[in-house]
């Protein structure tokens, strides 16, 4: 076994999970509901491990997790509407409430 990914945000470790068994790899989540301890163990040591089962398939899904995050964009778009930059994260221009089209 071996830790192919960890962030704080367990939800994007439950996302990266999520695409790497969709490959047929079988992974698991450590320290899932470790952030309680916070302050007992250091922060660091309490973020959510993505583990992969069988080693022959750690390489597989290193690339998966390359590949994800490469396709990953946070751009800004420019509004139709006002003209005005909004972020990546928006559906909607947050100065006239248009939506990105």
């Amino acid at each position: 076994m071996k830790m192919v990914y960890s962030n704080e945000n367990s939800f994007l470790v439950n996302n990266v999970k999520n695409i790497i068994e969709a490959q047929g790899i079988q992974v698991f989540i450590k320290n899932e509901y470790a952030q309680g301890a916070v302050g007992e163990i250091s922060a660091f040591d309490s973020w959510p491990e993505l583990w992969v089962v069988n080693d022959s398939d750690v390489k597989q899904a290193e690339l998966i997790i390359k590949t994800n995050q490469n396709q990953t964009s946070y751009t800004q778009w420019i509004c139709n509407n006002c003209c005005e930059s909004n972020d990546a994260s928006f559906e909607l221009c947050w100065k006239c409430q248009k939506e990105n089209t």
